[in-house]
């Protein structure tokens, strides 16, 4: 069995075939899903497919494309909407200075807010960050003086030294189906070093589909070619990678439950 560690249920069109979506993840081994949130705005809705399904859960959150649109975000109204039973996580939020849709200071604010409400509660921090190296790890290591919080860097297309200094900090690194890529030789170089216990996978679905989907809308399933490449790429048995990046998950989303628990 293996695990999507972030996917944004609530878009593109698997709203519309939410049974058939699930029926397939099923039937490619996935036990758990993460529904990411990645506007406040839409909080409600992303809670509703963690209610409605048991192996579904979520995050609050607003992503740096929403800084501008959802300004001032409050760690207070996170840590109050993170009391639920399935939110397991804080975010996605961070820094993406590639399409600069919010003012960086925005971004910025937001990102401290997250930060602030991952530390009181305890729950894992899922960080977005893009073309923003420098300053995601700047504000990442001045929030860590400040106390410790758990976190993953999702989607990890960054730089080998942003990798290590992730690690450095005790952060988990997920990866998405870029990595099957043919042009992605250097974030397959940087897998090789992340060590097992800190490895997850995702879909980040219904972007980034995995070769051989790639072009195709991207849904949880696919995340076994992800799995499968990692395990080709990495040298060792799918069911080995499987196993341990589903250990990981439940390693770092301590509130989220195993299927048969």
């Amino acid at each position: 069995m293996i695990v999507d560690s972030h996917c944004h249920l609530n878009y593109g069109t698997m709203m519309e075939d939410m049974d058939g979506v699930m029926a397939r993840a099923k039937e490619a081994g996935v036990e758990t899903m993460l529904a990411i949130n990645a506007r406040l705005s839409e909080y409600d809705a992303v809670l509703a497919l963690a209610e409605e399904y048991d192996h579904v859960f979520a995050t609050v959150g607003s992503h740096p494309h929403e800084a501008e649109k959802e300004p001032d975000v409050q760690a207070t109204d996170l840590i109050e909407k993170a009391q639920h039973k399935k939110i397991v996580a804080i975010g996605e939020s961070g820094l993406d200075f590639y399409y600069e849709y919010a003012p960086r200071e925005m971004q910025a604010a937001n990102f401290r807010a997250h930060i602030t409400a991952a530390r009181e509660t305890g729950l894992p921090l899922i960080v977005h960050a893009r073309d923003a190296d420098d300053e995601c790890l700047e504000i990442l290591r001045d929030e860590m003086g400040k106390g410790a919080y758990p976190a993953v860097i999702h989607c990890f297309t960054a730089s080998r030294a942003f990798a290590v200094a992730s690690l450095d900090l005790g952060f988990y690194i997920s990866i998405s189906g870029i990595v099957t890529f043919n042009s992605a030789k250097d974030l397959q170089e940087t897998a090789k070093i992340i060590p097992m216990d800190r490895l997850l996978i995702e879909t980040d679905a219904p972007y980034l589909s995995p070769v051989p989907k790639r072009g195709r809308p991207n849904e949880p399933s696919y995340v076994k070619y992800t799995a499968k490449f990692l395990s080709e790429l990495l040298e060792i048995p799918y069911e080995a990678l499987a196993k341990a990046t589903t250990d990981n998950f439940y390693n770092l989303f301590t509130k989220a439950s195993r299927p048969w628990k």
